[in-house]
């Protein structure tokens, strides 16, 4: 299973949502490969906010190593399921969907956990601390669903 995460500047919630989903994987069990991008330019190569990484240290999770990038048609042949944080992104992830195929593997990040209800995960960037946490317990208990719907669609011993 391959899964990217997409936000704006990939520097606050889809790397948060990378490094949640890496962590319940490692503790399940699960091989996969996760990454995480943006739609935005300007924070291409930075790490990610310096709040973002606090709350997720506070949780045991070390996503300091991340570097921003942005999307690119080929991470629709390279991913398997792509998770949107926003109504915008997922309009900037269909302007560039080459076929249904593509568009398929997109849904909204808290679609996990509230199906078909396309609410967004809450953007921190313009607030506090406590926006990062409130963003933080968004994704990891969609990351959670996620968990156990991979655990319910592995096959079991033969």
């Amino acid at each position: 299973m391959k899964i990217l995460f997409v936000c704006t500047g990939n520097i606050c919630r889809s790397p948060m949502a990378e490094g949640i989903l890496r962590s319940k994987l490692s503790k399940a069990g699960i091989k996969a490969e996760i990454d995480s991008c943006g739609f935005e330019s300007f924070h291409i190569g930075d790490h990610p906010d310096n709040r973002a990484q606090s709350i997720c240290r506070n949780y045991g999770i070390d996503i300091s190593g991340h570097v921003a990038r942005l999307f690119r048609k080929n991470d629709f042949d390279s991913f398997d399921r792509i998770y949107v944080m926003d109504a915008s992104h997922y309009y900037s992830v269909s302007r560039i969907a080459r076929s249904a195929a593509d568009l398929k593997k997109v849904d909204y990040m808290l679609n996990l956990q509230y199906p078909g209800q396309d609410l967004p995960v809450d953007d921190p960037w313009y607030h506090d601390i406590h926006a990062f946490e409130k963003t933080y317990l968004q994704l990891d208990a969609a990351c959670e669903r996620l968990i156990e719907q991979l655990l319910s669609s592995k096959p079991g011993p033969q």
